[in-house]
């Protein structure tokens, strides 16, 4: 495999990258981007378990979508390889949806979210009260004080 810079290289089998809080932040948004927009997620969910669905299956399934962002949502999936369209040579033209391995492997990930979702119920919501040590940029601010006259 041919490399276009030599920082560009993929990690070794079984080996995930380092990552700092600056690169960790990029790929997850990078990840976001892919995963973005209102019906993504359902039609994934939908579609987890190996299931193979029909367009007329998935527009069942979400009512409340309609065909034409159902077909750019689809499209945009395939694209980013988390969707595979599979197309019967046949009249009138069977086409079928079904994840790609890499769709597959999003479960594990969006039953974490689930996971972080329940645990809201459970944990406190409010952040803890400031305390002297950590009261942020305007408790030890000098830009306010004046100087008295000598």
């Amino acid at each position: 495999m041919t490399r276009t810079h030599q920082k560009v290289r993929h990690a070794p089998e079984g080996e995930r990258p380092v990552y700092t809080p600056v690169t960790a932040a990029v790929s997850v948004e990078q990840a976001l981007k892919i995963l973005e927009g209102r019906w993504k997620l359902l039609i994934l969910f939908h579609l987890f378990d190996g299931k193979v669905l029909r367009f007329s299956d998935l527009e069942r399934a979400i009512p409340a979508i309609s065909q034409k962002m159902l077909a750019q949502q689809l499209r945009q999936m395939e694209k980013a390889g988390i969707v595979r369209r599979i197309v019967y040579p046949q009249v009138p033209p069977k086409v079928e949806y079904g994840l790609t391995g890499w769709g597959q492997a999003l479960c594990p990930a969006l039953d974490g979210f689930l996971a972080w979702l329940e645990q809201r119920e459970q944990l406190p919501l409010a952040a803890p009260k400031p305390t002297k040590l950590s009261a942020g940029y305007g408790a030890t601010s000098r830009r306010h004080k004046t100087k008295s006259p000598d």
